[in-house]
């Protein structure tokens, strides 16, 4: 089914999963397009944003932010369309940057949406590296990492959304950097295109000591997305007075259990402590909302000169969005992933 004028469909949470989300996790409706009362507006979805972080609101286990409720609809980022507006400074047809969730149409009093320019080349890419995906890059990057010229900065997932991101930004700030991703593809990608110095595989036998060979003076800085077998081969190579900012953890989301073998955490923490490390867990628009006009002017001024790089994996059907986002958790995704939900104009 395609989008339409009458009907809304929307996916809601329909249970919590028990590690990997199946197809009974996501449950698709069809209701009627909701009415915006006085003082709201009808917003219609164009694009929907997939992103880990849902697989957090999924479960109910404490978090930096509240669940999705069973039977509500699935969260997420949105680029949008204004159908009909009672809120000051909304009209009909802007583009906006909206919270929709997982369906086609929402109503909005305008708190957190914000209106796009109507110029702007790439709509969708106010869900990437014009949005969150890359002011969590350069603020992680920026402010925790704190990269000298010369220093060697690693960072997994390299092909992603953020560490792609990371990555070129490093380069422009005079750092060797050394990504590591899964695949010769995504390696390929992160050398050819994005300008990284070397990439590693993570799925190689010897990811390890490929990892070693690459940072042969060490590890400055590693943008920490991943954890899991990446950190253990990241962590012996970080350098005294080594930063990690932490965005993520991709590899532990559908974890049930902590990993078997022997508690490793005094280990890490004789680390941090011998090598003098700092770690800093960062939630980006609580921690650094205040420096989004500098990302957006800096990341404006970048693509505008083409110094960084970027690529989306898009998807069409709202239908798609649950398979989409399956594999997105397991690393299937090659850039930042998108669902096309809508075209740009409904025909009549």
């Amino acid at each position: 089914m395609t989008q339409s004028r009458t009907v809304n469909r929307r996916f809601v949470l329909a249970e919590r999963p028990q590690g990997e989300p199946t197809a009974a996790t996501l449950r698709l409706e069809a209701v009627p397009v909701p009415a915006p009362e006085k003082g709201k507006m009808l917003l219609r979805t164009e694009y929907l944003s997939l992103d880990p972080y849902m697989r957090g609101r999924m479960s109910d286990a404490p978090s930096y932010a509240a669940p999705v409720a069973v039977g509500a609809v699935m969260e997420g980022g949105t680029v949008a369309q204004v159908v009909a507006s009672d809120v000051d400074g909304f009209k009909p047809g802007d583009r906006v940057l909206s919270y929709n969730g997982w369906q086609d149409y929402a109503v909005s009093d305008g708190v957190g949406v914000t209106l796009l320019d109507p110029q702007m080349a790439h709509r969708s890419w106010a869900l990437g590296i014009l949005g969150m995906p890359g002011f969590t890059a350069w603020a992680g990057l920026t402010q925790i990492g704190q990269p000298k010229p010369g220093e060697t900065v690693c960072v997994a997932a390299a092909t992603g959304p953020v560490g792609a991101t990371v990555g070129q930004i490093a380069k422009l700030m005079g750092c060797h950097v050394v990504g590591i991703a899964g695949g010769a593809e995504k390696c390929a990608h992160a050398v050819g295109r994005l300008g990284f110095d070397q990439c590693i595989d993570h799925r190689s036998a010897d990811f390890a000591d490929q990892l070693a060979v690459a940072a042969p003076k060490g590890i400055d800085v590693y943008f920490e997305n991943v954890g899991g077998a990446v950190f253990d081969a990241v962590l012996p190579l970080l350098n005294t007075g080594a930063r990690v900012p932490v965005c993520g953890l991709i590899s532990q989301y559908n974890a049930t259990r902590l990993p078997d073998g022997p508690d490793r955490l005094s280990m890490l923490l004789g680390q941090v402590l011998r090598k003098r490390m700092t770690l800093r867990g960062f939630i980006i628009f609580q921690d650094f909302g205040h420096l989004y006009p500098a990302f957006a002017k800096a990341m404006g001024d970048w693509l505008a000169a083409g110094r960084m790089h970027y690529r989306e994996d898009m998807i069409d059907g709202l239908e798609q969005a649950p398979d989409a986002f399956i594999g997105l958790l397991r690393g299937e995704n090659f850039g930042k992933r998108v669902i096309r939900i809508g075209p740009a104009e409904l025909e009549a």
